[in-house]
């Protein structure tokens, strides 16, 4: 096959949407998976059997379009959980494939009702032994084993660095009064409209303005409060850092959904805290204004993906 250039690669993302319901029958479940129940859908197109997936649209993220994808393929909204990896394949005509990357994650269903449509006219919750059978591709049975390998339940930390607030340098008053400037209250919207959909539970901030109105409209459109945290503040963080992982790591083993916001002194220390060797190197990204990081808890492990602020 001939040497592909990356604008060549169809690029999609989709999930592993899962209950958990009493009469579901057990088979191929993991630790703590029994009971569950995990979504397929019909597509009549291809008259197959498949997990919700879809491609992304221009400029959107790899979990935004997972998440969106399984919204409009289901209805349900759901509650963020583990990265479950990539499939590549090759996809469409005979004579002009193009290389397909999926990327996929755990998603609770937290909510919705499913409305056949043209592109999906069915959808089966089924137990994940039945669902193995039943689906219709190797390459989808290869994820759904991800999924069941591992408890289903995980807990997700998003690591926000505060939005865009100005010069330092500018500001004469004390520094922890600085507020968003026009570019920052942009960003803060839109990650309002990024962090939404994730089935966010908790709201916590360091206790800088800025930090705090980088959540704001988010708890408006939630309904959470904010809790305010000194230790996430590059002033808090100091000679505490030990006591600030230990409330990071019992938030990521809570099993909810948590939205954290610090400041760029602080993150990169996290980062390699909580994941290790390879936060070291996350650490090095440089974390822009308004943008998160996703971290993902399993056991104790964290795992972490750098999404960039906003457009």
């Amino acid at each position: 096959m001939a040497d592909l250039g990356k604008g060549d690669v169809v690029r999609a993302a989709g999930g592993v949407l899962w209950r958990r319901e009493g009469n579901a029958r057990p088979g191929h479940d993991g630790p703590g998976n029994h009971g569950v129940e995990v979504a397929l859908v019909h597509r009549p197109r291809y008259d197959d059997w498949s997990l919700p997936k879809g491609k992304l649209g221009p400029g959107e993220n790899d979990l935004s379009g997972a998440i969106r994808e399984v919204l409009e393929e289901t209805g349900h909204r759901v509650r963020l959980g583990r990265p479950l990896g990539a499939i590549t394949y090759l996809h469409g005509p005979k004579d002009s494939k193009r290389p397909k990357v999926v990327r996929y994650w755990a998603m609770q269903a937290a909510g919705g009702a499913f409305v056949p449509s043209k592109e999906v006219d069915e959808i089966a919750w089924t137990s994940i032994g039945d669902a193995l059978s039943s689906l219709t591709h190797d390459r989808d049975r290869e994820v759904l084993e991800r999924f069941a390998l591992r408890p289903v339940q995980t807990g997700t930390l998003l690591l926000v660095r505060h939005a865009s607030a100005g010069s330092r340098s500018k500001w004469k008053a004390d520094d922890r009064l600085r507020p968003l400037d026009d570019l920052g209250l942009k960003q803060a919207a839109g990650l309002c409209r990024l962090l939404a959909p994730l089935g966010i539970q908790e709201l916590i901030s360091a206790d800088y303005v800025r930090c705090v109105q980088t959540l704001e409209p988010l708890a408006r459109l939630v309904g959470l409060p904010i809790e305010p945290e000194p230790l996430f503040s590059e002033t808090g963080w100091p000679g505490r850092e030990r006591e600030a992982i230990a409330l990071l790591r019992a938030l990521g083993k809570s099993r909810a959904v948590t939205a954290v916001c610090s400041q760029g002194n602080v993150i990169p220390d996290v980062l390699t805290a909580l994941v290790g060797k390879a936060g070291e190197r996350h650490a090095e990204t440089k974390t822009k204004k308004g943008s998160v990081w996703v971290l993902s808890f399993d056991d104790g492990a964290a795992s972490a993906e750098y999404i960039p602020p906003p457009a």
